[in-house]
C-alpha cells in the first residue's frame, strides 16, 4: 500500500496556508497531482489517500477528487490499481459520500480503528458479499457458494462484480492443478 498524503500535495499544490478542501478548481488542481502519481505507480497497488491533516472537504471538492478519481478508476484509466481512503472525519465522510452516492459509486476507506467500511453505493447482495470478504478477509467463488448458499456462477458473478468496482482485490492462485481466483479486502 502506498499513502498520499492529501495535506502535503494540498500545501505543495495550492500554497495557501489552508488543511481545507474547498471549491472545484481547487479540488482540480489536487487530483491532477494525483493522476499525475497514480500513473507512475505499479498495477495491483492499493492507494490510500490520506485525509488525517485535512480540516473541511466540501462537495464540490469531494466530487472534483474522490468521485472523478474512483470514476476514471473503473474506466481503466490508472490500470489495475485500487483506492482507499484513510483517516476521514464524519464531516468529511458524509460529503464524499454525497459525492459518490449522486454518480452511482462507492469506494471503501479504514477507519482510525483499521475497520474497513464502504462509502456510497452498491446493490444489496453485493454488499451481503463485500461484508463475508471483510470479516474473512479473503474468499473463493467456492467458499462464498457455501456460506451464502448460492451457485457457484452466481457467487462467482458477485465476486467479479465486487473486483470491477474496485473494491476487492483478485488474485490467480493454482490448486490441485486449477487455477482458482483469490478475492481479498483492499
Amino acid at each position: 500500500m502506498i499513502k498520499y498524503d492529501l495535506y502535503k500535495i494540498l500545501k505543495e499544490e495550492l500554497k495557501n496556508g489552508s488543511c481545507d478542501l474547498v471549491t472545484r478548481p481547487s479540488g482540480q488542481i489536487i487530483r491532477e497531482h494525483i493522476e499525475r502519481d497514480i500513473v507512475k505507480e505499479g498495477d495491483r497497488i492499493v492507494i490510500a489517500l490520506d485525509f488525517s491533516k485535512i480540516g473541511v472537504i466540501d462537495y464540490s471538492c469531494a466530487d472534483e477528487i474522490v468521485a472523478k478519481l474512483v470514476s476514471r478508476l473503473l474506466g481503466g484509466e490508472y490500470g489495475d490499481k485500487y483506492i482507499l481512503l484513510t483517516g476521514l472525519n464524519e464531516n468529511q465522510k458524509e460529503n464524499i459520500e454525497v459525492a459518490l452516492e449522486r454518480k452511482g459509486l462507492a469506494i471503501m476507506t479504514k477507519t482510525k480503528n483499521n475497520k474497513k467500511i464502504l462509502l456510497g453505493n452498491i446493490n444489496n447482495y453485493l454488499k451481503q458479499t463485500l461484508d463475508i470478504i471483510l470479516e474473512k478477509d479473503k474468499t473463493t467463488a467456492k467458499e462464498l457458494s457455501k456460506i451464502m448458499k448460492l451457485e457457484a456462477n452466481t457467487s462467482g458473478t458477485r465476486l467479479l462484480n465486487l473486483h470491477k468496482k474496485r473494491l476487492v482485490k483478485r488474485t490467480e492462485e493454482i490448486m490441485n492443478g486449477g487455477r482458482v481466483w483469490i478475492y481479498e479486502s483492499i
